[in-house]
């Protein structure tokens, strides 16, 4: 795994009109994408994973983006679905206010996929402009499209 983002993600595992407006149900609506997912073994346990991550610490990066993940034996290879919010659902404590998700479900015998995936993920992220680009994606193509001018930019 080179880190490369656009390689994990799918059109039909993004959803940029989410309609949950609390965080479970947020959750609930992005990890779904990754229901049937032949890399996915067991979704309900990966789900129940993902919740129990979720609730241990924030997973907010700030910037109005967020990173639920789960290390689970319940997939078999890394797995991504991305969900975006027009009006943000408050995620943590805090109140920080989330537009942009990234559920992540990797294998527990791969760390270092894993590191890797983050490591691009917030590499990419980083750009204020990359991210108002991924803010105003009108299509689940032109979203993966913006994230892989975003690597080709940072040589990713």
């Amino acid at each position: 795994m080179a880190g490369r983002i656009t390689s994990l993600l799918d059109p039909s595992r993004i959803n940029l009109r989410l309609q949950g407006v609390k965080r479970t149900a947020a959750l609930n609506e992005i990890a779904r994408l990754l229901e049937g997912h032949p890399d996915v073994a067991n979704f309900p346990g990966f789900y129940d994973e993902l919740l129990a991550r979720d609730r241990l610490d924030t997973t907010c990066l700030g910037n109005a983006v967020a990173l639920p993940h789960a290390r689970t034996e319940h997939v078999k290879q890394i797995v991504l679905a991305v969900g975006r919010s027009d009006t943000g659902i408050a995620f943590d404590a805090n109140g920080e206010i989330v537009r942009l998700f990234f559920v992540l479900g990797t294998p527990k015998t791969k760390p270092g996929d894993y590191l890797a995936v983050v490591s691009a993920l917030c590499k990419i992220l980083k750009d204020p402009a990359d991210r108002a680009t991924f803010l105003n994606a009108p299509t689940p193509e032109a979203f993966i499209a913006a994230i892989a001018a975003a690597e080709a930019k940072l040589g990713l």
